[in-house]
């Protein structure tokens, strides 16, 4: 696995909910008293009041996110209007409101009233009474996520938090709810009977509903003042000093001489004590880069190389196509899904991508219509079929020689007979022409291919591996077609290309496979002449060794064997005893063995021909030619028909393989 710079712990966490629903997880206690007698002249029943701690600080598991989260308290953020409580997060479910939130450096904490009326509300209270033990759950949204690695820490709640973990530094508070089952072990709450009183007309108008503050101490949101004398005017100005006094004392224990600029500002401008500390922790808190607006989350490379790592194509490879950096940014989405790729290439463009994938409509519009979709599964799709073509053995290309061409049309190859060769320059210095005669050989290449089609259904079964398999299919399909287009050659014999005439045919009961055997068709090999014709330089031998030894796999082992034996042991002149004898083919051969020749698909298959092949550099008895010398298959995108929901590819391979020097294979049948 990639990992992240030693010196860098926190990155910016991208693809991950802007949501936070944080449940309590425990069974809650919750105390019922009885309501209390309604004020004389009061015609309304007093409300109760409830009171919850709904998050402890620590990690948890939440739906959608691959991590751990933790919430940051420090940089928890609510309204100074009262927050709904609702039921199991459904709006239209009210159960009341709050009056107070409050948060330390380890939780956070919730107290209000019970001033819904409808069924929801008479529910909460009546389970309540009977001992229900109702939980909480606290919703809010995520404006900052940093991404923690594993192996790195980092501080959270006056604790140390171990990676692989998401940390939300920054959050908004959006509701509470009252829920059946949760997720902080950690938590209390509590509904009791609560005193009512009657509110008067304008008591609110003067809060600022947009203004957000910090919840780091308690935040009072009562809308329900006590009813109190009127104080004097010398009792007010006491009051404002004192307040003051103890506001510049909070402000300087804060500070504590360290932070000079923001103790003189704080005192000035009139800050809070819980603003002043907010200011603290901010300046004191490392610095994270922040990216900048105009950029988009990732970039085409960082997705492309998580989808390479999401279908498992080996780091290494990646390692050098994209370097370290890039890769480490795509380790985090190594498990990206169809879903989230084309979400993040819509959005990476611009486009306007639900949050709810849903039925796939609209994101899956948004994806295909976007330029970096088509390019990046292109690009992830002809690297796995690539490392799958690489992967698989192809025998051809060790057999045939490998040339280009640059069309479709036929090409011809001619070779100097024997009557070519070099020749002592007379005095004069006049050299003496080579001849080619008619002996030459042709070749030509033709396409094979197949298309294949990224659908609907895909994306919403978001399974990117298994649609890899296609590729990864196509990749073995193209090595296979190479050694089908050999074998099927080879085992036709094409114009008696192995014959007795061109001395490259042995037949008989004595060409079974064995060590004399072989040395036969050796010395058959050694001997081919120049040819074809009948003058003295054409009989001149040739003198180009075998180094080849093929055989079906029915012959692997024995030949396996012949070659790596030091010994042979022969039977005795008139004895039956064994007698050792040094081995003289011992490691003088490769052996290439397939299960093509003996297969009953191809015509002329045999389980006990074997042959010699000399090195095609050398002098090539078959030739591979591909047109412009790409020897692996490609893929590419096709625009699909209007009718064709989906994204289309095809991949395709330019090859031909044509007989050619008769003189660089010998073939024994093995059988009378």
């Amino acid at each position: 696995m990639p990992k992240t710079s030693p010196t860098q712990t926190e990155v910016e966490a991208e693809s991950v909910p802007s949501s936070l629903r944080i449940v309590c997880e425990e069974a809650t206690t919750i105390a019922l008293q009885a309501a209390d007698t309604p004020e004389e002249g009061s015609e309304k029943p007093a409300l109760r009041k409830f009171s919850m701690t709904a998050y402890t600080g620590g990690a948890m598991r939440l739906g959608g996110w691959p991590y751990p989260v933790v919430v940051d308290l420090s940089g928890l953020r609510a309204s100074r209007k009262s927050r709904p409580i609702l039921k199991d997060h459904d709006r239209g479910s009210i159960v009341g409101h709050t009056d107070d939130i409050a948060i330390s450096e380890t939780k956070l904490e919730v107290t209000g009233t019970i001033s819904g009326v409808g069924a929801t509300a008479k529910e909460v209270i009546a389970t309540s009474e009977n001992g229900f033990p109702w939980q909480a759950s606290l919703g809010a949204s995520a404006d900052k996520v940093v991404f923690i690695p594993e192996g790195k820490t980092a501080k959270a709640n006056g604790r140390e938090i171990a990676g692989p973990v998401y940390i939300a530094r920054k959050s908004t508070l959006g509701e509470v709810s009252f829920v059946a089952l949760g997720a902080d072990d950690d938590t209390e709450a509590r509904v009791a009977a609560g005193q009512y009183a009657d509110v008067e007309d304008g008591d609110d108008a003067a809060e600022d509903t947009n203004d957000l503050e910090p919840v780091n101490a308690s935040l009072n949101m009562s809308t329900k003042p006590e009813t109190k004398q009127e104080p004097s005017a010398v009792d007010q100005m006491r009051a404002e000093a004192a307040n003051e006094s103890r506001r510049i004392a909070g402000i300087r224990k804060i500070c504590a001489g360290k932070h000079d600029e923001i103790e003189a500002d704080a005192i000035e401008q009139g800050w809070s004590v819980t603003k002043t500390e907010l200011a603290v922790l901010r300046s004191e808190r490392p610095k994270v880069p922040e990216q900048s607006a105009s950029k988009p989350s990732f970039t085409r490379e960082i997705l492309e190389a998580a989808a390479c790592l999401s279908v498992g194509i080996d780091e290494k490879t990646l390692l050098a196509s994209y370097g370290e950096r890039t890769l480490n940014q795509a380790d985090p989405m190594r498990h990206i899904g169809l879903k989230e790729l084309v979400a993040e290439c819509a959005r990476m463009e611009g486009i306007e991508v639900p949050r709810v994938f849903g039925d796939g409509s609209a994101t899956i519009r948004a994806g295909f219509s976007s330029m970096s979709l088509p390019s990046i599964m292109e690009n992830v799709m002809n690297k796995t079929l690539l490392a799958a073509y690489t992967n698989t053995p192809i025998a051809a290309f060790d057999l045939c020689s490998v040339g280009t061409v640059s069309d479709f049309k036929e090409v011809a190859r001619y070779r100097l007979l024997g009557t070519g060769g070099f020749e002592q320059v007379a005095p004069d210095g006049e050299l003496k022409h080579g001849k080619l005669s008619e002996q030459k050989y042709s070749n030509k290449a033709d396409t094979y291919g197949q298309i294949l089609m990224l659908t609907r259904h895909d994306i919403i079964n978001d399974d990117l591996s298994a649609f890899m398999d296609i590729p990864r299919q196509m990749g073995r399909s193209g090595a296979e077609l190479i050694d089908d287009l050999f074998f099927t050659l080879l085992l036709s014999n094409p114009k008696s290309f192995f014959s007795s005439g061109n001395n490259n045919l042995l037949t008989g009961a004595d060409t079974k496979f064995g060590p004399d055997s072989l040395t036969v068709a050796k010395t058959t090999f050694r001997k081919q002449k120049a040819g074809p014709g009948t003058k003295g330089k054409d009989q001149k031998p040739i003198n180009v060794r075998p180094e080849f030894l093929v055989v079906p796999v029915e012959l692997e082992t024995e030949a396996e064997l012949l070659m790596g034996s030091a010994q042979l042991m022969i039977d005795a002149s008139g004895t039956p005893t064994k007698i050792p004898v040094d081995n003289p083919h011992r490691n003088k051969y490769r052996v290439i063995s397939t299960p093509h020749l003996s297969d009953s698909y191809y015509t002329g298959a045999s389980g006990k021909a074997w042959y010699l092949f000399a090195n095609p550099n050398v002098l090539p008895a078959f030739e591979i030619v591909f047109l412009n010398g790409r020897r692996t298959p490609v893929i590419e995108r096709v625009e699909m028909p209007p009718n064709m929901l989906g994204m289309g590819f095809r991949s395709f391979l330019d090859a031909g393989i044509q007989e050619q020097d008769h003189r660089a294979s010998v073939k024994c049948k093995g059988e009378a």
